[in-house]
């Protein structure tokens, strides 16, 4: 009963926050608010999901770019407040749930395929 009671509550938390949806080996646009002081500002963070992890209130996404040839990783909770928008930059194609071995990867190898190829004379 009370697992059930739980599935409720999360359900609710979970039902104002909409998101478009994305997978791993995704490129998206995390939006995100900082308070510094009294103001208030949203900074981006565009770079390759390589995990999900969690369900409900506590799923969090693990976003990883490269600046300046250095590897920058952040996990982003995807139901905190402070998160105000994320956005789809490009959809790749992974095969497998976790993409850790991005990380050893440099130059070339480290990007993935597009999942849309080969669908070049449909319309989207």
């Amino acid at each position: 009963m009370s697992q059930q009671l739980l599935e409720s509550l999360n359900a609710e938390l979970v039902a104002g926050k909409k998101f478009v949806n994305f997978g791993v080996g995704d490129t998206i646009s995390v939006s995100f608010r900082i308070v510094e002081g009294d103001k208030e500002r949203q900074q981006v963070f565009q770079g390759v999901v390589i995990s999900r992890k969690g369900r409900g209130i506590g799923e969090m996404v693990t976003v990883r770019k490269i600046v300046e040839e250095i590897g920058v990783e952040r996990i982003f909770p995807l139901n905190s407040p402070m998160v105000a928008e994320i956005e789809m930059v490009r959809r790749g194609d992974a095969r497998r749930a976790k993409l850790y071995f991005l990380r050893e990867r440099t130059g070339k190898s480290r990007r993935l395929r597009d999942k849309r190829r080969g669908l070049k004379h449909v319309q989207a």
